[in-house]
């Protein structure tokens, strides 16, 4: 049976959309553009990072929702980033950046919160919410840093590492969902879709 909505996902994410297709959904992707640093700048005080995660969130979702293509359509949006000793860590964005990061978060634990925005394109609902799961990395040499950033793979991830790829094997445990340090907490997909009155099951192919 094809499912009984669209699912959209609002993010170019390959993590967020291979973690929704394993889970049985099939989304179309339609990236947001929404502009991060814009988003998260337009703020006259210091938000506390859920806050900024979930409000990031909703603008990927919101502004998918506007768009023709996306007509009647479940949207989901979501944003992520890294805490540790109160710093907040998006994506590295350069090779020096994710050493620099990654040298400091060895041996250590932080959080990674998640906001989650799903809005019904439909009937005009829009719930989100945030998790937050802890992360402890495990001890990493100096060289095991400078081979894991050639790979490329933490440049363009919250905290300069990933859960389903060569960071793996340095990430002693997680405290919470692991799909949420992946980048989509696939419960918390599960409980938003609850309050709009949409079974999960019938989401599945």
């Amino acid at each position: 049976m094809p499912p009984a909505r669209r699912l959209v996902l609002a993010s170019g994410s390959p993590a967020r959309l291979a973690l929704l297709r394993a889970a049985g959904f099939a989304p179309e992707v339609i990236v947001s553009g929404v502009d991060e640093v814009a988003v998260a700048a337009c703020s006259s005080r210091v938000e506390e990072v859920p806050e900024l995660v979930e409000r990031l969130a909703r603008a990927k979702a919101e502004a998918v929702a506007e768009r023709p293509e996306a007509e009647g359509a479940l949207i989901i949006g979501c944003d992520s980033l890294f805490e540790l000793d109160g710093e907040v860590r998006g994506k590295p964005l350069s090779a020096e950046n994710a050493a620099a990061r990654i040298r400091d978060q060895r041996g250590r634990t932080g959080v990674l919160h998640t906001g989650h925005c799903l809005v019904d394109q439909e009937s005009g609902q829009t719930v989100s919410a945030v998790r937050s799961t802890e992360v402890t990395f495990g001890p990493m040499t100096d060289e095991e840093v400078d081979a894991y950033v050639a790979t490329g793979e933490p440049l363009e991830v919250a905290g300069a590492f990933t859960l389903d790829g060569r960071a793996a094997v340095f990430v002693d445990g997680i405290d919470g969902d692991p799909s949420n340090v992946i980048g989509l907490s696939l419960p918390e997909l599960r409980l938003l879709l609850d309050e709009i009155g949409v079974p999960v099951i019938s989401l599945w192919t």
